[in-house]
């Protein structure tokens, strides 16, 4: 029988494949790519391994997203900012609709504030200013945090979804 960890490894695998793969459906808005498929994987992440397993799985879905040359840097604090609210909220509270918005809360609004000195310091971009990243990740994230709601009402009847 598989232990704890090695099971919590294999499903961190298999989101990580899944959001990268997803990352195909990914578009362009204002500098920044939409990969609502990354949102989901957050918040099925944080659901069922936990809030630091979450920001673990995010941070390599971005890194193996930039290697590919299909992602951006400001990917790094979108989600896993965004993975570490839903974490957090999902462990304290164990309601899906909440965990959803704290997805969309920590990446639609934190990360993408975080995402501003990443575009101006590290890619060399030059954003009119400070909030210019807050709709197109309010956007992406806001796809995949429904996608997620609906997903784990399926997966999870029993667990409340408000």
């Amino acid at each position: 029988m598989l232990d704890t960890r090695t099971r919590k490894l294999t499903l961190a695998g298999i989101l990580v494949a899944a959001a990268v793969l997803g990352g195909i459906f990914s578009f362009p808005v204002m500098g920044s790519r939409c990969a609502p498929m990354q949102h989901l994987v957050n918040i099925l992440a944080a659901v069922f391994l936990g809030p630091l397993w979450a920001v673990g799985v995010a941070f390599s879905v971005s890194l193996l997203r930039n290697i590919a040359g299909v992602g951006s840097l400001m990917a790094f604090p979108g989600s896993m900012i965004g993975a570490l609210c839903c974490g957090m909220v999902y462990y304290y509270t164990r309601r899906i609709g909440v965990t959803c918005v704290a997805e969309a809360f920590g990446t639609g609004l934190l990360g993408a504030l975080a995402a501003y000195p990443v575009a101006a310091f590290l890619m060399g971009l030059n954003p009119a200013n400070y909030t210019v990243y807050i709709v197109p990740f309010l956007l992406s994230t806001g796809v995949g945090s429904l996608l997620a709601y609906v997903l784990l009402g399926f997966l999870l009847p029993k667990i409340r979804r408000d």
